[in-house]
């Protein structure tokens, strides 16, 4: 099982999506977590939006900073524009997505925004479940 840490600035659009298309692709397969380096008061209602489209409720979450205690619980650390703020764990793998902010994004862009991380979260998935595993 491996743990995933979705960062983006504000923990309120593009990780919180990352966080929830990953978790309900992976199930209890693997562990997806989500941060911001400075964190929104709250998802973004265009997220909220089109996450429910998918009949995922994101209502409740509450975007979070971004500490080193929380990247190292992850395996891997997938950032979008965070840029240099994130704190560096040796031995977790970095990926950075380069995807635009969806805040404040017409809804067809934050849907396309939605659809890209849902393809790549399936591809990081399909990755991760065809490594060789240890017991």
């Amino acid at each position: 099982m491996a743990t995933v840490l979705f960062v983006c600035l504000q923990n309120a659009g593009r990780s919180q999506m990352s966080q929830a298309l990953f978790q309900q692709a992976a199930g209890d397969t693997h562990t997806a977590l989500s941060a911001g380096t400075t964190p929104a008061e709250h998802v973004h209602p265009e997220v909220l939006s089109v996450m429910r489209e998918l009949d995922i409720d994101l209502t409740d979450r509450v975007p979070q900073l971004l500490t080193r205690e929380l990247a190292e619980q992850a395996d891997i650390v997938i950032t979008m524009g965070c840029g240099d703020q994130c704190p560096y764990i040796p031995g977790t793998q970095y990926i950075d997505w380069d995807l635009p902010d969806p805040h404040g994004q017409p809804t067809d862009t934050v849907r396309a925004i939605r659809d890209q991380i849902a393809t790549r979260t399936r591809s990081l998935l399909d990755q991760l479940n065809s490594l060789p595993h240890t017991d």
